[in-house]
């Protein structure tokens, strides 16, 4: 049942993207927004960089500017959706959890496409974390694949603004 959950998310992930960018392409067919350029590409890449240096500096503010403020996080296993800015910011860096420190995050950008105004990036990710709970720490790892829907903002800066991703096994030691 799990795996039919994930291949309809990764399904839906899919259409979304399918559907937006030749949207996006035959509003923008003239202009600039009907082709991501180099530079696009760059920003977007450079973007899910700094999304992968601010996990690994534990700065929660950090991962916060790499999305849009009306992203929406689309977690594996079912999961609801986490719509909004500030609700991923409860759901990744709840007040009061245990303290959780991310150790390695690994990130492929295997493809990059779409035009001037709307892209998607994915590949494969692979995260270890460790969680403090008293005097025990746990530590955990898994690989994964995810799905991000980049916006390029009014500035030109490009921003995640729908991440999915799916887990492969949890390693816990």
């Amino acid at each position: 049942m799990q795996k039919l959950n994930v291949t309809r998310r990764l399904h839906a992930g899919l259409m979304v993207v399918l559907f937006c960018v030749p949207i996006s392409f035959a509003a923008g067919s003239k202009g600039e927004e009907s082709r991501l350029t180099a530079a696009d590409d760059k920003a977007i890449r450079a973007t899910i960089e700094a999304y992968r240096a601010a996990w690994l500096a534990n700065d929660a503010k950090a991962v916060l500017r790499t999305f849009t403020d009306d992203a929406v996080l689309q977690p594996a296993h079912g999961s609801p959706a986490v719509v909004s800015i500030d609700a991923i910011e409860k759901y990744w860096f709840t007040p009061g959890g245990p303290p959780t420190t991310i150790t390695e995050l690994n990130i492929t950008v295997d493809q990059v496409g779409g035009n001037g105004a709307l892209a998607f990036a994915r590949g494969l990710d692979g995260v270890a974390w460790t969680v403090t709970d008293g005097a025990v720490q746990r530590r955990h790892f898994h690989p994964g694949t995810y799905l991000n829907v980049m916006k390029k903002l009014p500035d030109g800066s490009w921003r995640i603004q729908v991440h999915m991703w799916d887990d492969g096994p949890e390693h816990v030691e």
